[in-house]
C-alpha cells in the first residue's frame, strides 16, 4: 500500500467510527488530507481498534517520521559531560526516552492540529499511546499530580519510551511553588528513567508554552535540577535538552557552556 493510499484508508476508518462524520468530504489535496487525518487522530477517544487499522497506521506514521529525518543521540556531540543541546522536532529523536509536557488528564491534546508538544507526540506515536495513558489513568483513578511522571512505550516514535509529566501552570506571577513543582518534574522524570534502566532521556521545555512558565527561569531550573540529580546520584544518564525555538536554544547554550 502506498502512503497516499494509507492516508485515505485511515481517514475512512476513523470517519466510519462516528455517524456524525458521514458527510465529511475527503479533500483532494494531500496536505489537506494529512491535516484531516491528524485532526481525526487528535479527537479520537481512547478505545480498541482492529489489527488491520493498527498495521496501516503504524506503517503510515513510521514513513512520515522517516520522511522528516531521524536524529540519533549517538550522532550528537555533548555540550558538557553527559548533557546535550539539540534543536528540532522531538518526535524524530532516537534515544531511550523523550519527555512529554502533558496535562493532568494524561490523554494528550484533543484540539485538532494544535501546536503543542503533547499533540505532536500523541499524533506520531499513534492511537496506542492514548489508550496506554487511559489505562494508567483508569487505574490511578484521579488526575495526574503536577510534578510527577508516568512512563509508557513510545510505540511508533524512534525513542523507546515516553515519560509524561505535568508541569505547573503559571498565573499572573511566578511563585516559588511554581519553581519547586517544575524542578520536581525534571527530577521525577530522571528518577523514573533510572528505575527503568534507561541510559538517555530528552527533555522538552516543560511548562514554557501553554502553561506560561518564563523561559529563562525554566531553563535555569532544568539545567540546575539535572546537574544536581546527576551529581547526587552519581548517575551517568545522558540528558538531551530539546528546544524548538531559537530563543530557547540561546538560553540553554549560555547555561550549558558557562563555567
Amino acid at each position: 500500500m502506498k502512503q497516499s493510499e494509507r492516508i485515505i484508508y485511515l481517514i475512512n476508518e476513523l470517519l466510519a467510527e462516528h455517524t456524525e462524520y458521514r458527510d465529511v468530504v475527503i479533500p483532494d489535496d494531500e496536505q489537506q488530507q494529512r491535516k484531516l487525518l491528524r485532526s481525526l487522530f487528535n479527537i479520537r477517544m481512547p478505545g480498541d481498534v482492529g489489527d488491520d487499522f493498527l498495521n496501516v497506521q503504524n506503517e503510515y506514521l513510521r514513513n512520515e517520521i522517516e520522511g522528516k529525518g531521524i536524529t540519533d543521540i549517538a550522532d550528537l556531540t555533548p555540550v558538557r559531560d553527559g548533557m546535550y543541546l539539540w534543536q528540532g522536532d522531538i518526535t524524530t529523536l532516537k534515544c531511550d526516552a523523550i519527555v512529554n509536557a502533558a496535562n493532568s488528564r494524561l490523554l494528550g491534546c484533543f484540539c485538532p492540529c494544535h501546536g503543542c508538544i503533547d499533540n505532536a507526540i500523541h499524533t506520531f506515536s499513534g492511537i496506542q499511546l492514548r489508550n496506554a495513558c487511559a489505562g494508567i489513568m483508569a487505574e490511578q483513578g484521579e488526575p495526574e499530580p503536577t510534578g510527577r511522571a508516568k512512563i509508557t512505550p513510545a510505540f511508533n516514535l524512534p525513542s523507546g519510551y515516553v515519560i509524561h509529566t505535568v508541569g505547573p501552570i503559571v498565573g499572573r506571577r511566578l511563585t516559588e511553588n511554581d519553581c519547586r513543582l517544575l524542578a520536581s518534574c525534571y527530577r521525577s522524570c530522571l528518577e523514573l528513567a533510572e528505575e527503568n534502566g534507561l541510559k538517555s532521556i530528552a527533555f522538552c521545555c516543560i511548562s514554557t508554552g501553554e502553561f506560561h512558565f518564563p523561559n529563562e527561569r525554566a531553563a535555569e531550573i532544568a539545567v540546575k535540577t539535572t546537574e544536581s540529580f546527576k551529581r547526587e546520584t552519581n548517575s551517568d544518564i545522558e540528558v538531551i535538552f530539546n528546544v524548538f525555538k531559537e530563543y530557547d536554544y540561546r538560553l540553554y547554550k549560555e547555561l550549558l557552556t558557562s563555567d
